[in-house]
């Protein structure tokens, strides 16, 4: 035993002030004292530190309590004593004077030299210690000194040495300045601590230590070596984590906590990058995926100089991982790490005495990739680009390297093969080239490296534009687009005679895939050069819309008008594309709106098909122009009156016009025009927002025609009365106006709602004809939906279901569809924002539910209510959408249709059923899983359903549940079985294949629980294996193999 004693360090603790005098039960604590030492009941110390929390003893009267326990002979009396000791620090070590810690350091730091079986107990006091901020100056030194002179660590448990680690880790925080006296000794020490080091936990912690120690700037002296080889003993981690670890510790977190370490200084380059090459030999993918890793992170740490030795054998491992690997994310790591070293090298400064790492570099680069792209069978083309291309990418100098080398190289093969495939080959790589260089440039003000091959790229690119072969083509179109994203490359006479070879194909190329490269390279060159598509594409492609086929006889008049129809096609979705700029809109938009207003008025045939496509274009357009003031005026001023106009020209000729109907009456051209409409209204400015609505109004419900073009309409316009006889071409019209009102932002105010609400409301139960009152019905719930909570709101929904239930109550079958129409919209409204009389609403849908009319149009409905909506009631158009309110109606709604359902008689209960598939499909997945044990009878029910939209939907919403299965549907087996193995029979091929799938995820079911059943199923699939439809063949081969090898 050394020299101080436990007496002594009582007597230096009786000699410490302490703030105040306290009264102290000294039998209490002398009997805490004894239970802990003698009796072993550790719970004692808890109590002991409660007592010094509370102020009814001191530590300094702990202390003369464990008088006898600290000076006892025997080792694990003293342990125990402190262990006390420590254990009540821990608590209370917040509360120490700084003459208290100073006593209290020196009394641990010579009980490091007692009896081992005490060394656990003192760590744990000095940790605590370790926390305190009242550290006397000196005290970290000294502590680290006895502790690195008088204990092995790793000789040590597994606690005992967390408990050193964390030590260092409070004292690096706390006292960084007087650790970083030590010099390179505290290093030493560490390594000395940790070398050896096997549990994951521990391992952790010891690499933060390590991380800190490089990366704040400690001295590693003459260590530098040797804490690079403890902590890169365990490059590459291999280690896995047990199932349901407790701990937390993942692979990935130790990894990335090593990799810091090892890539966290340039004076480890000597030993890394060596140790990275010989890794990766190995034959292990995750130790080679790691050490590209490394590589990649380390070489952005390093300069030039660090990495000059080693580059011959870093290339050739990159080189072999590239062209020999068989994982895609191995090889990506291979670039990436090849683009980092690069980098690296590029940021060399070079003057006359040094050498260009950089060009030394890719020259063993070149040597080795650029003869692959000349190889007449271009078989190892492909790896060769990809390396040549990760270099390219890393910087500017790298980039302008390679180009130099390869672009001529290329070019040159290009021009010499016959070969198409060879062709495409060659212009996919110099695609890939332009990519990567556009991705290694600084700035967007430098020149293109290509600068100097542009009439050789452009030949090359116009030439294979101008090809017959598809693949070619398409290839072209892309590589075009790329040259076109290099700033400043492609010259206006370039661009113009782009754009020349894109029209022509447009307007002559009838394969789908080319025409579909060819408007994709046409938007994104009219982003870029929109002048060129405004004077040369728009005007081509508006003269040839407007072209008629010409028919030289009979027999061909068939294959030209389909011939021209797929032109317009083609022009029409070109349109849409290259209108991205508001300069280009302005042009653009004007010849669209005129293929509507020629086929309103018979001047060029157009079919309804194609004024369908004339509305998608502008409907694309109102979607993905620039949002300024400038396209929000064209839409206000131009193209909403415009349309407005023609729809209602059509709707006052009606049927009796002179050259025929025009095909503005359709509903499928209506259809169309509400989202152009909706789609620019959503995206207003709120002034002009303010102003279509206030013109919206006007229109409907005066007949105000003023702001619309060809302003020669009668006065006497009411669009929303009921009109004498047959009006329905301009009661559909109403459509058109929902796409005005309830797209616009909830910051708008509608003018005139209430009246607007009533003639809705009066539409939607009185007009017969389907797409007008239905309109009217979602005008009126998008308005309500958007409209501010108050007694206003109450009353005018109140009022409403008044009406309904009285036409729901009326003898006329059309008016109760009409009623019921306006009620699941309204509830819809309702159920999006949460209101409250949302309630109402939904017990008079589940109410409906047992009518022997409108039954299953209620069930319908409810699938309606938990679908989005498309044209209204959605975010797009600023409609009132709260969070999982899908979840809500179903935890308020879900008891309501069990009981229902229950108590419905036999013939009803199928519209329960379709509601509750329609219900539960439309749920979240999870929610699914959750909530799918409860309803499982009535899932079961459902299958037996005669409807097969019952039965598809219920078979989708019971799969994802099979994965993994409650006890509730392992106990319903024999039921499920025998319902999914008719439905495997079904006359509809979806609901078999659901079924088979559902049957094939019952395969992984206990294999205890169906084994009995399995002889059945495999005679159920044999039939599915001749069905006459592949796709069921296919899920009954996999279904039927699974349930073989059960038991197996």
């Amino acid at each position: 035993m050394s020299h101080f004693s436990p007496l002594t360090f009582r007597a230096c603790v009786v000699s410490v002030e302490l703030h105040g005098t306290m009264a102290a039960d000294s039998t209490l604590l002398l009997s805490l004292v004894e239970e802990f030492v003698s009796g072993l009941q550790d719970s004692k110390a808890k109590d002991t530190a409660t007592g010094v929390k509370d102020g009814e003893f001191t530590v300094l009267q702990l202390v003369e309590a464990l008088g006898l326990s600290l000076t006892s002979s025997q080792p694990h009396t003293r342990a125990r004593g402190v262990q006390l000791l420590s254990e009540v620090l821990h608590e209370c070590y917040g509360g120490l004077t700084e003459r208290e810690v100073e006593v209290l350091i020196a009394f641990y730091e010579n009980r490091l030299k007692d009896h081992y079986v005490i060394t656990p107990p003192v760590l744990q006091g000095l940790r605590a210690l370790t926390k305190c901020t009242v550290l006397p100056p000196g005290s970290a030194v000294s502590m680290l000194r006895s502790l690195f002179q008088d204990v092995h660590v790793q000789s040590l448990m597994l606690t005992e040495r967390a408990c050193v680690y964390n030590m260092l880790i409070n004292l690096m925080g706390t006292r960084e300045a007087e650790l970083k006296g030590l010099g390179a000794d505290f290093v030493f020490g560490f390594v000395q601590s940790m070398d050896g080091e096997r549990d994951p936990r521990n391992l952790l912690l010891a690499f933060q230590i390590a991380k800190s120690i490089i990366l704040r700037g400690y001295d590693l002296g003459k260590f530098t070596e040797e804490l690079f080889e403890v902590t890169s003993c365990y490059f590459p981690i291999d280690f896995s984590p047990p199932p349901n670890d407790p701990h937390g510790i993942t692979r990935e977190e130790l990894i990335q906590t090593l990799r810091d370490v090892l890539t966290g200084t340039p004076r480890f380059a000597e030993f890394l990058l060596p140790l990275i090459i010989e890794k990766l030999d190995s034959d292990v993918q995750s130790a080679k995926l790691d050490s590209l890793h490394t590589l990649t992170a380390c070489v952005s740490q390093y300069e030039h100089k660090d990495v000059a030795e080693f580059l011959e054998g870093l290339w050739a491992s990159l080189r072999r991982e590239v062209f020999q690997t068989s994982s895609e994310k191995i090889e990506s790591a291979g670039l990436a790490s090849l683009s980092a070293l690069t980098s690296c090298l590029s940021r060399s400064v070079l003057n006359s005495d040094s050498e260009d790492s950089l060009s030394t570099f890719l020259d063993l680069v070149l040597k080795d990739c650029k003869h692959h792209l000349c190889e007449p069978d271009l078989k190892l083309v492909w790896p060769s680009a990809k390396l040549l291309q990760a270099a390219c990418s890393a910087s500017s100098r790298a980039s302008h390297i390679i180009t130099v080398s390869v672009m001529p190289a290329l070019i040159e093969q290009y021009n010499s093969r016959a070969q198409c495939s060879h062709r495409r080959t060659l212009l996919e790589v110099v695609q890939r080239f332009i990519q990567s260089v556009k991705t290694g440039r600084t700035s967007e003000s430098e020149d293109s490296v290509f600068l100097d091959f542009r009439p050789s790229l452009c030949s090359v690119v116009f030439s294979a534009l101008t090809e017959t072969n598809s693949s070619l083509q398409i290839t072209a179109a892309s590589v075009l687009t790329s040259l076109a994203q290099q700033t400043g490359l492609l010259l206006d006479s370039d661009i113009e005679l782009a754009v020349d070879h894109l029209s022509r194909l447009l307007l002559t190329e009838e394969d789908g895939s080319v025409s579909l490269a060819v408007v994709e390279c046409a938007g994104a060159l009219a982003e870029l050069h929109p002048e060129a598509f405004i004077s040369q594409m728009i005007p081509r492609l508006k003269k040839e819309m407007f072209s008629a086929p010409l028919v030289q006889d009979d027999n061909r008049a068939a294959s030209e008008q389909h011939s021209h129809h797929a032109v317009r096609q083609r022009c029409l979705s070109a349109l849409a594309a290259v209108s991205t700029r508001p300069s280009v809109v302005q042009q653009s938009t004007p010849v669209l709106l005129e293929v509507l207003s020629s086929a309103h008025t018979g001047g060029v045939g157009f079919s309804v098909e194609e004024v369908v496509l004339a509305c998608r274009s502008l409907q694309r357009i109102a979607e993905q122009v620039q949002d300024t003031e400038e396209t929000g005026r064209c839409f206000h001023d131009i193209i909403i009156p415009r349309l407005l106009s023609l729809a209602l020209q059509a709707a006052l000729q009606g049927d009796g016009a002179p050259g025929g109907r025009s095909p503005l009456l359709e509903e499928a051209v209506l259809s169309a025009m509400v989202p152009v409409i909706s789609t620019s209204c959503s995206r207003l400015q709120p002034a002009l927002a303010g102003q279509t609505a206030s013109r919206a109004v006007s229109l409907f419900l005066d007949g105000d025609v003023s702001f619309l073009p060809d302003n020669s309409f009668p006065s006497h316009i009411r669009l929303l009365k009921k009109q004498q006889g047959d009006a329905w071409s301009q009661s559909q019209m109403v459509c058109l106006l929902m796409g005005c009102v309830c797209s616009l932002p909830r910051s708008v105010e509608v003018p005139r709602i209430d009246e607007l609400l009533s003639e809705l409301e009066e539409m939607s139960c009185t007009c017969s004809h389907l797409l007008s009152h239905t309109s009217a019905a979602k005008c009126f719930a998008g308005l309500v939906n958007k409209r501010a909570h108050g007694d206003s709101l109450d009353s005018r929904i109140q009022s409403t279901m008044t009406r309904v239930c009285s036409e729901l109550d009326s003898a006329s079958p059309s008016a109760r569809t009409q009623a019921f129409t306006l009620v699941i919209w309204v509830a819809k409204a309702l159920l999006l924002r949460y209101h409250p009389l949302f309630t109402t609403l939904t017990d008079k849908l589940f109410s409906l539910l047992d009518d022997a009319d409108l039954g299953p149009l209620a069930a319908d409905g409810f699938s309606l209510l938990m679908s989005d909506s498309a044209d209204i009631l959605n975010r797009g158009c600023h409609a009132d959408v709260r969070i999982m309110y899908r979840q809500r109606f179903f935890s308020e709604n879900s008891a309501k249709l069990v009981e229902g359902f229950n108590a419905a008689p036999q013939e009803k209960k199928p519209n329960y059923l379709k509601a509750l598939s329609n219900i539960v499909n439309k749920l979240p997945k999870q929610v699914q899983v959750t909530e799918l044990p409860a309803l499982l009878s009535l899932l079961l029910e459902a299958l037996s359903c005669p409807e097969l939209g019952v039965q598809l939907s219920t078979l989708s919403c019971l799969q994802p549940v099979l994965v993994d299965p409650p006890p509730a549907l392992i106990q319903q087996l024999e039921a499920l079985i025998n319902r999914l193995l008719a439905l495997t029979c079904s006359p509809a091929m979806d609901v078999r294949i659901a079924s088979i799938r559902c049957i094939h995820a019952v395969s992984r079911f206990p294999e205890h629980e169906i084994l009995p059943v399995r002889a059945r199923v495999l005679r159920a699939l044999a039939r599915p294996l001749d069905d006459k439809k592949r796709l069921v063949r296919s899920e009954a081969v996999h279904a039927r193999a699974d349930w073989f090898l059960l038991g197996s």
